[in-house]
C-alpha cells in the first residue's frame, strides 16, 4: 500500500479516537458565538454527507482494481471536512439549550456513527493491505473474496443506519424527540393497564397444591377455614384491581392529552427561553418515571401487597401531577392576549386534578 494511503489511513483512525475522546467529556454549555450557530441543519447535513463518502469508500474498496488514489481522496475528505463538522455539531447541541436528554442521545448517535465508521475503515485497510501484497508477491491483485465484500458492505450498513438515525432525529428536533419518547411512555402504561385488567385474582395457584398433597398434609379438618381465607383475599384483590384500574385510567390519559395539546404543533416555543427548556426537562423527567412506578405497583397488587402498591401509585400521582401542572399554561402564555379563548388544555388540566383527587381517595394518602 502506497505511503500516502497509508499515512491518510492512520490519520482517520487517529482523527476518530480523537473526537471520541472529545464526545466523552463534552461542554455543558455554548459560547455566545455557538448559540447562534444552527446546531441541527449541520448535524443533517454532515449526516448526509458522511453517507455519501461512505457509500463511495465501500464502493472503491470491493471494485478492483483498487485504486490507492481515489480512496485516499475520499477518506481525506472525511478528515478534513465532514468528520469535524459532525463532531462541531454533536457538540453544540449542549444541554442547556436543547435538554440534558436530547443532548445525550445525540451525543451517543454520534459516538456510534465514529465507532462503526472506524470498523469500515479497518476493513478498507484490511483490503488494500492485501492488494499491496498480492502486487508485491504476484504482480497482480484478485477480485475481493466475498467474505471481503460482506465485510465491507456490513460495515458500511451499520454507518448508514447510524447516518440515518442522527438525521432522523436533528431533523425531528428536540420537541419531535419528546413526542416520541413520550409516546413510547405512553404504550407502557397502556399495555400495564391492559395486563391488569386482565389479570384474573381467582386463579391463584391454579390448584396444583390441591392435587399433590394428601388430605393430612393440607390440613384436613382446616380445608374449610383456608377456604374462607382465599375467598376473603380473593375479594380484596378485586377490590383492590378495582379501584387501581379506577385511578390508573386518568393516569394514562396524561400522555396523549400532552402529546396532542403541548408536543404537537408547539414548533420551537419551549427552547424560546431557559425556562422553557428546563420545563420540557422536567416533563420528560416526570413521565417517564411514571411507567416504572406503574409496573411496580402492579406487581405489588398480583403480590397482594396492598401497601407497596399504594406506595408506588403515590408516586405514580405526584408525577403525574406534575407533569400536567407544569404544563397547565401555553409555552408561550405570556404573550396570550387578555381576551383571548380559553385554552383547551388549562381547563382539560383543572377537571384532571379534580378527579385524580377523587379517584385517590380509596387508594393513596393524601
Amino acid at each position: 500500500m502506497s505511503k500516502e494511503l497509508s499515512a491518510v489511513l492512520g490519520t482517520t483512525i487517529t482523527l476518530i479516537g480523537q473526537f471520541q475522546t472529545a464526545l466523552a467529556t463534552p461542554p455543558t454549555t455554548a459560547t455566545e458565538a455557538a448559540k447562534d450557530a444552527e446546531a441541527l441543519p449541520l448535524l443533517t447535513v454532515s449526516s448526509s454527507a458522511l453517507k455519501a463518502q461512505v457509500t463511495k469508500l465501500s464502493l472503491l474498496a470491493i471494485t478492483s482494481p483498487f485504486t490507492y488514489s481515489a480512496v485516499g481522496t475520499v477518506l481525506r475528505e472525511l478528515n478534513e471536512s465532514v468528520l469535524p463538522s459532525i463532531v462541531t455539531a454533536s457538540l453544540l447541541v449542549t444541554p442547556a439549550q436543547y435538554t440534558n436528554a436530547f443532548h445525550s442521545e445525540v451525543l451517543l448517535l454520534v459516538k456510534t456513527i465514529l465507532t462503526e465508521l472506524s470498523t469500515l475503515v479497518l476493513e478498507v485497510k484490511r483490503v488494500g493491505e492485501k492488494k499491496d501484497q498480492e502486487k508485491k508477491d504476484t504482480g497482480k491483485e484478485s477480485d475481493v473474496t466475498k467474505s471481503e465484500k460482506d465485510a465491507v458492505m456490513l460495515a458500511t450498513g451499520r454507518v448508514w443506519d447510524a447516518c440515518d438515525a442522527t438525521a432522523d432525529v436533528a431533523n425531528k428536533g428536540v420537541v419531535g424527540f419528546v413526542m416520541r419518547r413520550v409516546e413510547q411512555w405512553r404504550d407502557l402504561v397502556r399495555d400495564a393497564v391492559e395486563e391488569i385488567e386482565d389479570w384474573d385474582p381467582e386463579e391463584g395457584d391454579d390448584g396444583f397444591f390441591d392435587d399433590v398433597l394428601s388430605d393430612e398434609e393440607k390440613g384436613g379438618d382446616d380445608d374449610e377455614d383456608d377456604d374462607e381465607d382465599d375467598e376473603e383475599e380473593t375479594a380484596a384483590l378485586q377490590e383492590h384491581k378495582k379501584s387501581t384500574l379506577r385511578f390508573l385510567k386518568p393516569i394514562a390519559q396524561v400522555y396523549p392529552a400532552i402529546i396532542n395539546n403541548r408536543l404537537k404543533n408547539a414548533g420551537n416555543a419551549p427552547l424560546a427561553s431557559s425556562s422553557g427548556v428546563k420545563k420540557l426537562e422536567s416533563l420528560m423527567l416526570n413521565l417517564q418515571a411514571i411507567p416504572d412506578d406503574v409496573d411496580e405497583a402492579a406487581g405489588a397488587l398480583y403480590e397482594a401487597n396492598f401497601e407497596t402498591s399504594a406506595e408506588y401509585l403515590r408516586k405514580t400521582r405526584k408525577c403525574a401531577t406534575q407533569a400536567v401542572e407544569l404544563v397547565a399554561s401555553p409555552w408561550d402564555a405570556a404573550k396570550v392576549k387578555d381576551n383571548a379563548p380559553a385554552d383547551k388544555f388549562a381547563t382539560w388540566s383543572k377537571t384532571w386534578l379534580k378527579v385524580i383527587d377523587e379517584v385517590s381517595k380509596s387508594i393513596v394518602k393524601n
